[in-house]
């Protein structure tokens, strides 16, 4: 066709475009985070635990996560630097520089953030050489998360129950991301604020995290009904009777 060799070609392309199943992504729900912050809690917190160090880290890895809406690997690339805690409408919340495939951006997470953040700065901080001073904090760029705990990770969900949801799609420490995209607009947060702190489009969340949300449909607007008009009855005056209705005879003449 390019080079007038042919006059035309067939045209093999579909009739029309059908129309595909739109897979919803993997999340937790408010009752399964629960049941996941939970185990993880105790796994810290259990001293015979041998990788209690990592099961800490971990526990604050999956608080930080779900509170902030970042990806794993913008995460993997966050360091101390790039964190900090300001006060907003009376709230601590960490403000956070993300560097990520969408290049650099900005992040207000929630307050849930700040305690998981505190933790993770005092479990990377060293014992000064002198006793009685305060603990020396990591450098400013060392890594809040250097290392990836996927297999500590996919083992406790595994333990929970909790690896697949409903349509048998898997979570991964992607999920955390996708439950606070979920949490927020479940608790009624702007669409178009949750894009632009999440790096994303209004489209993409619509068309996987909106549509299977129940709390976004209005039921206020879905079940309206129209009000049906009450018959007007004509209201005669007291003492006057209607008039009577003549009929023809069949003679031609009139009868009461």
């Amino acid at each position: 066709m390019r080079h007038g060799w042919l006059t035309h070609v067939p045209d093999l392309a579909a009739p029309y475009k059908t129309s595909g199943k739109i897979s919803h992504r993997a999340w937790f729900s408010p009752e399964e985070y629960k049941q996941l912050y939970t185990a993880t809690r105790k796994r810290a917190a259990d001293k015979d635990n041998h990788r209690r160090g990592a099961s800490e880290q971990l526990h604050d890895f999956i608080l930080f996560m779900a509170n902030t809406g970042l990806r794993p690997d913008e995460a993997a690339r966050l360091e101390y630097l790039d964190v900090k805690i300001v006060k907003e409408n009376e709230e601590r919340i960490p403000e956070i520089s993300v560097r990520g495939k969408r290049g650099v951006g900005y992040c207000k997470s929630t307050r849930g953030a700040v305690r998981p953040f505190e933790r993770i700065v005092a479990r990377h901080s060293t014992e000064p050489e002198a006793k009685g001073e305060k603990l020396v904090p990591p450098k400013p760029t060392a890594r809040l998360f250097p290392t990836r705990q996927t297999m500590l990770l996919n083992k406790i969900l595994a333990d929970e129950d909790l690896k697949c949801d409903r349509e048998g799609n898997k979570r991964t420490a992607y999920s955390l991301r996708h439950t606070y995209i979920c949490m927020r607009l479940m608790e009624g947060a702007d669409i178009y604020q949750v894009a632009k702190n999440c790096r994303t489009s209004v489209e993409m969340i619509e068309k996987y995290y909106a549509a299977h949300i129940k709390t976004r449909l209005d039921a206020s607007a879905i079940n309206v009904r129209r009000i049906a008009k009450q018959p007007t009855d004509t209201v005669k005056p007291e003492g006057q009777r209607p008039a009577p209705i003549k009929k023809a005879s069949p003679k031609g003449g009139q009868i009461q």
